[in-house]
């Protein structure tokens, strides 16, 4: 299916066959000798390419990571291969998860497999294609500010960003530290449910993972819905929502009603600024993070320098892309001394605003 498919959908920057195979074949002999297997025993599974996989390229899209080879593999990753998982490959993105559409990447720009004249959504656009596509049942992307459950929408597809902490964070490249969140793709909430009960759990590794204990999520898909409240934010149903999207949302919610939910109409007022609040945030943390590359110790090295701030600068200039390149700017800029009060910290408190209105 990807040797079919992906010249025109353009879901993979990198199709790892040879290693595929020889998972494969070796499930095989595995199964035929009566050995036990792992819960995604010869599964294939696509993995968004801002995920670390030991001895595979990882370039998050960028060309400043075009060549780097991670020395170990995410968390996720480890759980994928303890699962007896397949991993076909790397998936495309929005350069370090920066974008909406996939058009941000540096390499090739991921089509809509429904219409090819069509985004898939992003940053995790590769990924949700490839499920759409039919070129892996299940696939792996993060999501910071939408960056799963949108190309999900815009595919027709099972996307799930889990309560954060809930997956280890170890080995994914950062975008923004306190929204980052790695989560799944997939045709139906079964197979979610069975990839969630894998890379779901504690990982001393990443100190904002939950030690809670991970239930059974396939058990829990038969748990039945009457005693559940369903908050509905009329702000959500403001002007400018599409006439199709609200009435797919409200047939939704009749279908859940019809199964014993109870659907209630909330305000969360400050939702408001939530955009806005991300955006200062996000790109704030971003600015922090993506400060490491720099040409010294891995990634893009420019070749035309003539002391070491030059090959900061123009090793940074070469590899990045513009939004990349303009989120970092904004982050810079919001933290600077002078405006720092007037922005990220006032971000910081309509945040929490925003966070009270739902734990009311």
């Amino acid at each position: 299916a990807i040797k079919a498919k992906d010249p025109k959908v353009k879901s993979f920057l990198l199709v790892n066959e040879e290693a595929a195979l020889a998972t494969a074949r070796s499930i095989d002999s595995r199964r035929s000798k009566g050995e036990k297997l792992g819960t995604l025993a010869g599964v294939p599974i696509a993995v968004k390419d801002n995920i670390c996989t030991k001895g595979i390229t990882t370039t998050c899209g960028s060309k400043i990571l075009e060549h780097f080879i991670p020395p170990y593999d995410a968390h996720v990753t480890e759980k994928l291969h303890q699962a007896d998982a397949v991993i076909l490959g790397k998936t495309n993105l929005d350069e370090f998860a920066m974008g909406s559409s996939t058009e941000n990447s540096a390499y090739q720009t991921t089509r809509n497999p429904w219409n090819l004249e069509c985004i898939p959504g992003g940053s995790s656009g590769g990924s949700a294609a490839a499920v759409a596509a039919c070129e892996a049942p299940i696939s792996l992307g993060s999501d910071t500010g939408g960056s799963i459950r949108q190309p999900a929408s815009l595919c027709g597809i099972v996307g799930l960003k889990p309560t954060y902490g809930r997956v280890s964070r170890y080995g994914l490249v950062a975008y923004a530290s306190s929204l980052d969140q790695i989560g799944t793709f997939s045709h139906d909430v079964t197979d979610t449910a069975l990839l969630l009960n894998v890379i779901a759990g504690k990982d001393d590794r990443d100190s904002t993972c939950t030690a809670n204990e991970v239930p059974d999520y396939t058990a829990n898909l038969e748990v039945p819905l009457k005693p559940f409240t369903i908050g509905v934010a009329r702000e959500y149903f403001a002007g400018g929502l599409d006439a199709e999207v609200e009435k797919s949302v409200r047939e939704a919610l009749d279908v859940l009603k019809s199964r014993g939910a109870t659907i209630k109409e909330i305000s969360l007022p400050h939702s408001t600024y939530a955009i806005a609040t991300y955006y200062l945030v996000a790109t704030a943390e971003a600015s922090s993070n993506l400060a490491r590359y720099d040409g010294v110790h891995y990634g893009h090295r420019s070749k035309d320098h003539s002391n070491l701030i030059d090959m900061y600068s123009k090793s940074r200039g070469e590899g990045f892309g513009a939004e990349v390149k303009r989120r970092i700017l904004l982050g810079n800029y919001s933290l600077s001394s002078g405006y720092i009060d007037a922005y990220y910290l006032k971000a910081l408190k309509v945040r929490r605003l925003i966070r009270d209105d739902f734990d009311k």
